[in-house]
Parts: C-alpha cells; sequence; structure tokens
C-alpha cells in the first residue's frame, strides 16, 4: 500500500508545485492601480498607441470586457485595439481617475472609482465633460493577467 501511495505522490506532487497559486490581496492591489494608470494614460490629450498596447497587454488572452450597464462585451482583443485607436481621433482636453476604495476576494478586485473629464469625441460637435463614480471588478487567470472585467458605469 505504501508503494502505491508513494507513486501517486511522485506523479501529483509536480502537477501541484507547478500550478500557480492564487494572487494575494497584496498582489491584486497592485494590478489594481496598473489597471487604473493603464486605463488614464489611454484617455490623455497626449496618448499614443503605446499606451493601447500597454492597457491591452494587462488582459489574458481570452477575456471578457463587460459594460454592464449598456449591454456591452468586448471578447477580441484586435477589435477592442482597433475601436480604442479610433477614439484617439477624440479630443482629450483632461481625464483623470482617482481610485476611492478597492476591495479584493479570491483572485478578484472590485475597484470604485471617479472618472471626470472633458472630451470632444471626433463624431460630435460640442465637448462634453463628465465626473462619474465606477464599480470595476477584475478577475484574473493563472498567470496573474485580466481574463474578466465588469464594468458597472455609475
Amino acid at each position: 500500500m505504501n508503494k502505491y501511495a508513494l507513486v501517486f505522490i511522485s506523479f501529483a506532487l509536480p502537477s501541484f508545485v507547478s500550478a500557480q497559486t492564487e494572487l494575494t490581496p497584496n498582489d491584486m492591489v497592485k494590478k489594481a492601480h496598473a489597471f487604473v494608470a493603464a486605463k488614464n494614460a489611454r484617455q490623455q490629450p497626449a496618448t499614443t498607441v503605446q499606451d493601447i498596447d500597454n492597457f491591452i497587454a494587462l488582459l489574458a488572452d481570452e477575456f471578457v470586457d463587460e459594460h454592464v450597464r449598456y449591454n456591452f462585451t468586448y471578447t477580441d482583443k484586435v477589435k477592442l485595439r482597433k475601436d480604442m485607436v479610433a477614439k484617439l481621433k477624440d479630443k482629450v482636453v483632461h481625464s483623470k481617475i482617482d481610485i476611492l476604495d478597492i476591495m479584493t476576494g479570491a483572485n478578484v478586485v472590485f475597484i470604485k472609482m471617479t472618472e471626470s473629464g472633458k472630451v470632444k469625441p471626433a463624431h460630435l460637435d460640442n465637448e462634453v465633460e463628465y465626473k462619474k463614480t465606477n464599480v470595476v471588478s477584475l478577475e484574473f487567470n493563472s498567470d496573474g493577467l485580466i481574463k474578466h472585467i465588469r464594468r458597472h458605469h455609475g
């Protein structure tokens, strides 16, 4: 009987050791700040395609970016990047994101943040000023990349 237990352990142990453990709360708080910084960087007057690529790099290859209030979802990085690059045509006067609170769970982080800014979308004649509080959840895969974003717009 001991032989069988030893054989089982010798086969099972490598898979347990190689499997990544859950992210720590501190890891997720850092990732939340990185997400907000990347999101903020891609919404500035001097935003570049590199800023967009930095944001996209935070996402897993298979991801869901869900805008709950608008019943809209992205699941394709190429489409998401294309749409973000198209938004570079918008005139951004200013844009700012302030983190109000962060709460962590099992491989998920919730961010309460206030977004404010003034933009002139390319398809509109007037500038739009906004200030809103949103809640975003980021769920991570075993590699620490974002696999699911849920945006609850205020």
